[in-house]
């Protein structure tokens, strides 16, 4: 496919309903060819490429964790080819200093010979940037992109650099009980949109990977939409309706995670980011799914990826053996949707 064949991005902001359902048909068609591209790199991650998919079209940051080897870093890759954005990676290492990530000013010679200070950017200034193995810096290192992932900035001696748009960090991390890691500050860990689990391959998948990665041939994988598609997608699906009814649920779930068996168990409770994550996140569902509202369907699809990482088990939890994933199926369990909630 080449940059001729990219597809058109819809219009972000249509004027009427007729308008609305043209553009989600526009987006519809452009994930499912972005989705096309992606499988022929990567293979039977297919509900991870669609949670990563709908973190880029939500305007957020995706946090992926597994062991080593399992495409994390080959996913990202794929992911930005086939988005046509521009790309940097930072490799995270326990000798990773802040200025390594958003640069730093130097003294240079202008015309003139007069000296002046320069700034000269860091891997950070990149629309899409890989974060790997992220929990390998030192929390110093790690806090450094707390003001870039929140406000699409970095300043570095005073002075603020806007970071291109739009920007998108995709971090992985190898679980924290494995050595060397460290567990990323709390402030950091909000402000990733999802954490995404990449589980390792099924056998019949391990063995299409084993004959795609020693084939003679690798997969080129070429551009089908372009940061423009992305980012009007992103704007169209704020105006993807959310009922009253949903809004409290999203409330509810959120308020939830500091009461009852939830609450007792849970490190901290979450945050307004969790419930702003789960809107937005419901609506990037329900757009690409082709819905013009969200259900709380929906929001129970989501939940996993927006929650978990924001609630980590307590010393209790742990005691009880419980994961994060518990603790998420716990709170829908205890927190009944609308519907539920008039049968019981």
């Amino acid at each position: 496919m080449t940059s001729g064949r990219l597809m058109p991005p819809p219009n972000g902001d249509p004027g009427d309903a007729a308008g609305v359902v043209d553009a989600v048909d526009r987006i519809r068609q452009g994930i499912a060819a972005l989705r096309g591209e992606i499988a022929s790199a990567v293979l039977g991650q297919e509900d991870v490429v669609d949670a990563v998919l709908g973190c880029l079209m939500a305007d957020g940051h995706a946090l992926l964790e597994g062991v080593p080897g399992t495409g994390k870093t080959l996913l990202v890759r794929t992911v930005a080819a086939a988005t046509g954005l521009d790309v940097g990676r930072i490799q995270f290492t326990p000798d990773l200093m802040p200025a390594d990530i958003t640069g730093t000013t130097v003294m240079a010679e202008g015309r003139g010979g007069t000296r002046g200070t320069v700034f000269r950017p860091g891997p950070i200034f990149h629309q899409l940037v890989l974060a790997d193995e992220i929990n390998r810096a030192s929390p110093r290192t790690q806090s450094a992109l707390l003001e870039a992932m929140q406000e699409r900035r970095v300043t570095v001696a005073g002075l603020s650099h806007d970071l291109p748009r739009p920007f998108i960090v995709l971090a992985t991390q190898n679980p924290i009980e494995q050595e060397g890691t460290h567990r990323l500050p709390e402030a950091q860990i909000d402000r990733f949109l999802m954490q995404i689990n990449v589980h390792p391959p099924e056998a019949e998948v391990l063995e299409g990977i084993i004959e795609k990665t020693t084939a003679p041939e690798r997969p080129n994988i070429r551009p089908t939409i372009d940061g423009v598609f992305l980012e009007q997608a992103s704007l169209l699906s704020r105006r993807i309706l959310v009922a009253p009814h949903v809004n409290d649920w999203i409330a509810a779930l959120v308020l939830g995670t500091a009461s009852g068996d939830v609450g007792r168990y849970a490190a901290a409770p979450c945050s307004p980011r969790a419930a702003i994550a789960l809107r937005r996140t419901a609506q990037v569902a329900a757009m690409t799914a082709g819905r013009l509202a969200v259900s709380c369907s929906d929001i129970r699809s989501v939940a996993g990826n927006c929650l978990r990482h924001r609630l980590a088990p307590g010393p209790e939890g742990r005691g009880h053996g419980l994961t994060a994933d518990d603790l998420v199926a716990k709170l829908l369990e205890d927190v009944p949707t609308p519907a539920e909630e008039c049968l019981r």
